[in-house]
C-alpha cells in the first residue's frame, strides 16, 4: 500500500483527521475527494448573527468560571503519540497556551501535551473561538466538540461518536480543515484556503450547528456548509468542547510530517457559544 493511500486511510479513523494538501488550492474549494451532497463552498450569511455568549475568557489567566479544565493522565491512543497532562496547559498574556513536551520515557507516548474540555456538554448552537495555531510540522491544533460511548447519556446509553472539527496541520498554516463525524463515521474533510497564514495572529474560527446544517466560519464569515439529508446525516449528540495541540505517531508522519521537539504552543484568549450547556444523566 503506498504512503499516499495509507495516509487517506488513515485520516478517515482518526479524531482529528488532517488532510495534506499536494495541490495548489483555491479559497472554498476542498482538495482531493468528492464533496458529499449538501455541500456549499463561501456560504452566504444567515439572517442571524453569528457569535455567542461568553464561555471562557482567558485573559486574565484561567478562566474563573471554570467551565474549562485541563485534561490529565490518560492518552487517546491510535497515533497520537502524546499523552494528556496538565502542566501543559499554561496562562500569560492573556492566553490560554498549549504546549508539547518530552515525556522521557514515563508513559507509552513519546510526548506529554496539552488539552482543554469542558465539564458541561453543548448541542445545537454556535461555536466560536479566538486562536493562533502553531506552526510546526507533525502537530495539530484544533477546536471541535466531541462525544462518544464513554459518555453514557440521560438514557443510560453510550452516546454515538459524533464531533465536530477545525483543525490546523502545523506543516501548513495558511489552511485549515473542516470535518465532523457521525456514529464514528468521518471522511468529511474540507480544505478552507485562508488567504493568511494562522499561525501570525489570532483570528476567529467557528461554527453553527444545527439540526438542518453545519457552517464554518472564519472572521465572522460563512466559508463552507453540509446541509443534512436523507444520505447526509449530521451529528445530533451534545459533546463536550474541546482544544489541544499534540503530535503524532511515525504512522501518521506520511500525511502530518515529522515532529521535532519544540517549545512553539498553540494559543486561545476566549471560547464564545450560544448553546447551553448539560450534564449528561440529568
Amino acid at each position: 500500500m503506498s504512503k499516499r493511500i495509507f495516509a487517506l486511510a488513515l485520516a478517515l479513523v482518526l479524531v482529528l483527521a488532517l488532510t495534506a494538501c499536494n495541490q495548489e488550492k483555491q479559497p472554498g474549494t476542498t482538495t482531493g475527494g468528492k464533496e458529499p451532497a449538501g455541500t456549499t463552498a463561501g456560504a452566504s450569511a444567515p439572517e442571524t448573527p453569528f457569535g455567542g455568549d461568553m464561555l471562557a475568557d482567558f485573559s486574565g489567566g484561567a478562566d474563573p468560571t471554570g467551565n474549562v479544565f485541563a485534561s490529565d493522565g490518560w492518552s487517546n491512543g491510535s497515533v497520537f503519540n502524546t499523552y494528556w497532562k496538565g502542566d501543559c496547559l499554561t496562562y500569560s498574556d492573556g492566553q490560554m497556551h498549549l504546549g508539547i513536551r518530552d515525556a522521557n520515557g514515563e508513559v507509552e507516548q513519546g510526548y506529554y501535551s496539552g488539552e482543554a474540555r469542558t465539564n458541561l456538554y453543548y448541542g445545537y448552537g454556535d461555536y466560536v473561538v479566538s486562536m493562533k495555531p502553531a506552526k510546526v510540522e507533525g502537530t495539530a491544533s484544533t477546536f471541535f466538540t466531541c462525544t462518544g460511548p464513554y459518555d453514557i447519556n440521560a438514557q443510560g446509553e453510550p452516546n454515538p461518536w459524533d464531533e465536530i472539527d477545525i483543525e490546523f496541520l502545523g506543516k501548513d498554516t495558511t489552511g485549515v480543515q473542516f470535518n465532523y463525524f457521525v456514529n464514528g463515521e468521518g471522511g468529511h474533510e474540507h480544505w478552507y484556503e485562508l488567504g493568511f497564514d494562522a499561525s501570525e495572529g489570532f483570528h476567529e474560527y467557528g461554527f453553527r450547528w444545527t439540526e438542518q446544517a453545519i457552517t464554518w466560519y472564519v472572521d465572522g464569515q460563512p466559508v463552507y456548509t453540509v446541509e443534512a439529508s436523507a444520505d447526509t446525516p449530521l451529528p445530533a449528540a451534545p459533546g463536550r468542547i474541546l482544544m489541544n495541540y499534540w503530535c503524532g505517531t511515525p504512522d501518521a508522519e506520511g500525511w502530518m510530517g515529522k515532529y521535532t521537539l519544540s517549545d512553539a504552543t498553540a494559543d486561545y484568549q476566549w471560547v464564545k457559544t450560544t448553546a447551553e450547556g448539560v450534564n449528561l444523566g440529568g
